[in-house]
């Protein structure tokens, strides 16, 4: 078929054309004016990124994607929407009370989370750009979509802070508890480590573990220290009264008379520092006796060895106890670190227990839609209109093949023997070819000859 017999077709069949496109946009016509409008109000909120005021971490924009999903899904949950009822009359309005009356029996929900599930449905949520989430809701009323969108917007943020508030409530308490704990273990190793010293006897110097050192292990150093000084102090100054005894006793005094300020005399520093200088002043004295007697150098010597020896076998002998009492201070010490930890954390939750910013702000203003968002009545309209021409343009076609009529000459070129002569009628007159065209339905080949 070429385009002239479409053509051809198509001015013959318009009737048929024009009724469709008719037809098909007074349907379209009366639709639109029949649906009921729907309006949509949004509100929206900026989901910020700023550090958060009492830890000082800053979210991950990597991870900002999976809040926002998380967030569009728990803005339509009963938590969220639920609020939204109220704010809306709903519990009060007869048209909702007979709705939910003539629900399907299955339905088993109540009135709230019934209106709820209405609520939700009619709630959309899309991420903008920037951090911001927009809160769309539709209703029937341009009013009614405003305020249910500044409703939800409300109830969301409301709910996140709430929510956070809760969250951190109830860590704290948790790790205030386990601070708690933690204080009672680090007392029962204290006086466990305590009831083991008294037990053997050992008196320590430090507080940590790695700094701890026995009184009997402090001593032996001195006695060290004091052999290996004791032949370079007989040479250079053979008749002097001072030795490093009475020098670490002197340290010692210092440590005393410094300490004395501010800690008690009842200090377990205090009363190691007091055993110490008692040890070592018996040091003293013995070395002043002897230095009053008189005895030689050698038999000086012979004695710090014999001391030195006997110190060697005090600290061997109580080895093990050391061992067993410095493994009591680790436990004390991880205990104190464990509480300070976690009452720290508990601390820091308690804080965020109180504060007033949830990392979701409102953002703009809810504007009162003025045209509804459906039914699009120039969409529908135009659609129609164009299904229609379609249509009809695809009947008349299908028409004219299952019932050809020659319309030209075109439509006689099926045989390559027969051949047209003449075209009778083209030049009667207008009116009178038109009255012809139409008393006269002639099949093919008729008025032709070959």
């Amino acid at each position: 078929m070429s385009l002239i017999q479409f053509l051809r077709i198509l001015l013959a069949r318009w009737p048929l054309i024009v009724a469709c496109a008719a037809f098909t946009f007074l349907g379209g016509l009366t639709v639109s004016l029949l649906m009921q409008p729907r309006y949509e109000a949004t509100a929206r909120v900026l989901i910020s990124v700023k550090p958060d005021p009492v830890t000082g971490l800053a979210s991950d924009m990597r991870d900002l994607g999976f809040y926002v999903d998380t967030q569009r899904e728990l803005i339509k949950d009963y938590r969220v929407t639920g609020p939204v009822v109220a704010r809306l009359n709903w519990l009060t309005d007869p048209g909702k009370i007979a709705q939910y009356r003539g629900r399907p029996e299955s339905d088993t929900r109540d009135f709230n989370h019934w209106l709820a599930q209405e609520v939700s449905d009619r709630t959309n949520t899309k991420a903008g750009a920037g951090g911001t989430l927009d809160i769309t809701f539709s209703s029937t009323s341009p009013l009614e979509a405003k305020a249910g969108a500044e409703a939800l917007r409300d109830s969301y943020l409301n709910y996140t802070l709430t929510a956070k508030r809760q969250d951190a409530a109830r860590n704290a308490q948790w790790f205030a508890a386990q601070a708690e704990q933690a204080r009672h273990l680090a007392e029962e190793a204290t006086v466990a480590r305590a009831t083991f010293e008294r037990a053997n006897g050992i008196v320590t110097q430090g507080d940590e573990a790695g700094a701890m050192q026995d009184v009997e292990s402090a001593r032996l150093s001195a006695l060290v220290n004091q052999a290996s000084a004791a032949p370079a102090a007989m040479l250079a100054a053979p008749l002097a009264t001072s030795s490093a005894s009475s020098l670490q006793l002197a340290q010692i005094d210092a440590a005393l008379a410094q300490n004395a300020e501010k800690l008690g005399p009842n200090h377990p520093q205090m009363q190691q520092l007091r055993a110490q200088r008692a040890l070592v002043a018996s040091v003293v004295a013995k070395e002043a006796a002897a230095a009053k007697a008189g005895p030689s150098n050698t038999a000086m010597v012979g004695q710090i060895a014999r001391e030195l020896q006997e110190q060697k076998a005090r600290v061997l002998g109580q080895r093990d106890k050391i061992e067993q009492l410095r493994q009591l201070q680790s436990e004390v010490d991880l205990r104190r670190d464990q509480y300070k930890k976690t009452s720290e954390r508990a601390a820091e939750l308690m804080l965020q227990a109180g504060v007033v910013e949830s990392g979701i702000t409102a953002f703009g203003v809810v504007v009162t839609p003025t045209h509804p968002a459906f039914p699009n009545k120039k969409l529908i309209v135009g659609g129609a209109l164009g299904l229609g021409g379609a249509l009809g343009l695809t009947l008349s076609v299908l028409v004219e093949l299952l019932n050809r009529r020659v319309r030209g000459i075109e439509d006689l070129d099926f045989d390559q023997n027969l051949h047209c002569l003449a075209v009778v009628g083209s030049a009667l007159p207008k009116r009178r070819r038109k009255i012809a065209r139409s008393a006269m339905e002639f099949p093919a080949g008729i008025g032709a000859s070959g």
